[in-house]
């Protein structure tokens, strides 16, 4: 069959010659770019796999140590936990109860930060009504950003100490949807001596109705937190803090950052604290023990389940770590170049995004190809010997990404969400191609002045039944 240029709405046959071939263009050099990108990530990945892997031969493929093999030491480190809180009475009140029936530990104190326009909050945290519970009402309206709130508790904190002469050891950061282990304060407490800063794992809930949105998180942290920063904790730079679960040297924080340790420019000041730790040498431990039980002793928590709230949360962390975060942290010294590697793969997020939207683009290119060659009754131009070697190797690369992530979300959660890590990769992708497009809005309007303000999602407390299935 030969397809005319009227039959397309074109005029003369050379107009159908044309489309043909700007089609076939776009698929040659949308494959080329997409390609390219894929190799480089694919080897920036497997890189981390195969270190990762021989740590895992090297340890006989040990699972993490248990918590009875730390040391204890008295008197017990005095610690505080802070959690920011901005518009959250739907969640505050049943985390804070939780962590206080839950918490072995013998001195602590619980800083929540709230705003005095936020009277649901306010309310929330004073039906609590424990001593060991401090609400902090910071000096300005809300929200303002997560950073300046830490640093109205920090400010509070510091007078609590003053005025009772005592000095508080550390703080933990947590977030107010999350549920804190019973022994992470007792790690905190024994790694917290030889080291400035501990991070627990992050292990996010999936949430049976949402399994696709919430599920993609689980994927995400289980190679992260399973695998990542433990190679990134072995290369000895700049490990960055999760936000929750992370605990801090008090007189560390004094030093960085005197009355304002953390930025309140920052929209991820967690992030950037752990670099900055790194830049000043400082140890920091990336804590993986299991309980007397054999749990993980980690955060747990409920993210965003609906395809806007993850976007939203996306961009935010986009904009802070990719775009925002890369002006303010730049690069580490000249030489470092681990940490320049590490840096690097947290900033290819916008790159990754381009890359896949390339391949997206392919793939539209690819079918219409295939329609159009039908319709006029001309083969479909083979492939390139170098591009062809190329799909082959990525086609390599993606299997193996596959079974890296299905094998680490099924050692946490199962071999079922094992298989569910598959489609929720295509989730992932979409949720992420939605996200850079509201992170370089956003990113620009820091440019143009725009004042940065905590984008927070609503969240929600988990049920104990819930709890009591978690990994």
């Amino acid at each position: 069959m030969y397809l005319s240029g009227d039959t397309l709405g074109l005029k003369g046959d050379v107009g159908v010659g044309a489309l043909v071939w700007l089609v076939d263009a776009c698929l040659r050099e949308a494959l080329l770019f997409a390609g390219a990108g894929f190799l480089v990530g694919g080897i920036d990945d497997l890189a981390i796999d195969l270190m990762w892997l021989r740590g895992r031969i090297v340890a006989r493929f040990a699972a993490p140590p248990s918590i009875d093999t730390l040391p204890r030491a008295d008197p017990p480190l005095r610690l505080a936990i802070f959690v920011p809180a901005w518009r959250e009475d739907r969640v505050i009140g049943a985390m804070l109860r939780s962590a206080l029936g839950r918490i072995r530990h013998a001195d602590y104190a619980i800083y929540v930060g709230a705003y005095p326009n936020d009277p649901a909050t306010i309310a929330a945290v004073e039906a609590v009504d424990d001593p060991r519970v401090r609400l902090v009402i910071g000096p300005v309206p809300g929200p303002t950003t997560k950073a300046g709130n830490l640093n109205a508790m920090w400010s509070a904190l510091r007078s609590d100490d003053a005025a009772a002469g005592r000095a508080t050891d550390a703080l933990i950061l947590h977030d107010a949807e999350d549920v804190v282990d019973a022994d992470e304060l007792r790690i905190h407490d024994a790694l917290l001596r030889s080291h400035v800063a501990v991070q627990v794992p992050v292990v996010p809930l999936i949430d049976p109705a949402h399994r696709l949105v919430s599920g993609h998180y689980a994927d995400e942290f289980a190679e992260s937190h399973s695998k990542n920063l433990i190679i990134r904790a072995d290369l000895g730079h700049g490990l960055p803090l999760a936000g929750v679960g992370c605990a801090i040297r008090c007189e560390v924080l004094a030093m960085l950052g005197g009355q304002t340790p953390f930025d309140p420019g920052s929209l991820t000041e967690d992030y950037e604290l752990g670099l900055k730790l790194g830049a000043s040498g400082h140890a920091v431990a990336f804590a993986r023990y299991r309980n007397l039980g054999g749990r993980l002793i980690a955060t747990r928590a409920y993210f965003p389940s609906r395809i806007s709230t993850a976007v939203r949360q996306k961009a935010r962390w986009m904009v802070g770590i990719a775009l925002a975060g890369w002006d303010r942290t730049g690069w580490s010294r000249g030489l470092a170049w681990r940490d320049h590697w590490m840096r690097m793969r947290d900033r290819r997020a916008p790159l990754a995004v381009l890359v896949l939207a390339a391949a997206y683009l392919a793939l539209v290119a690819w079918g219409l190809s295939l329609v159009l060659h039908a319709l006029v009754g001309t083969p479909v131009p083979p492939l390139g010997p170098a591009l062809r070697r190329l799909t082959m190797v990525n086609t390599a690369l993606l299997a193996w990404r596959l079974a890296m992530r299905i094998a680490m979300t099924s050692g946490l959660y199962g071999w079922r969400e094992g298989a569910r890590a598959i489609p929720r990769l295509l989730v992932a992708n979409y949720i992420s191609l939605l996200a850079v497009s509201k992170a370089l809005r956003r990113y620009l309007g820091t440019l143009r002045g725009t004042p940065v303000r905590w984008d927070k999602t609503e969240h929600v407390f988990p049920a104990e039944a819930m709890l009591a299935e978690a990994p």
